[in-house]
């Protein structure tokens, strides 16, 4: 995929992201696009806003972009990697490539897509990191819990 138009698709999850950490939860914004570049759905990850374990980012814009008849020709942009749920979510309904923001703070199934036939692009991009690397010191409670690891006792 062509970097500038993975950054600009971008632009729409960052935005994403920091809407849902001005609501005090975990800044993760994603976006799905046609191919072309058409804006489908967009939203970010609402875990604390509604209460609801399965509300991440991806699937937020997944349900935002409504019902088609099949999803090849889309493109999920999200800020971070997709962790294992948001992976089978591509999987499932066959979204054909993944722009990522960031798997520096974390490496979801990014890579096992691409060996499934997902095209992957990651930007490296330092907004990304760096909003979730403030949020994971500021609130590591919740992020654990975002990515489903218990934390050891003590810690």
């Amino acid at each position: 995929m062509d970097m500038n138009a993975a950054m600009a698709m971008l632009t729409v999850a960052r935005e994403e992201a920091r809407t849902g950490a001005a609501a005090g939860g975990v800044p993760i914004g994603a976006a799905l696009f046609t191919v072309g570049g058409e804006l489908l759905g967009r939203g970010h990850n609402r875990r604390v806003q509604d209460g609801d374990p399965s509300m991440h980012a991806e699937t937020s814009a997944f349900r935002d972009a409504g019902r088609r008849a099949h999803y090849r020709d889309t493109v999920m942009v999200t800020t971070l990697s997709p962790c294992w749920y948001c992976s089978g979510l591509v999987r499932q309904f066959g979204i054909s490539h993944v722009v990522i923001g960031e798997a520096t703070t974390f490496s979801g199934g990014h890579d096992w897509l691409a060996e499934h036939g997902v095209g992957i692009t990651v930007v490296g991009d330092a907004e990304c990191v760096t909003m979730m690397r403030q949020f994971i010191a500021a609130r590591p409670d919740v992020w654990f819990e975002d990515i489903g690891v218990e934390r050891p006792p003590g810690e």
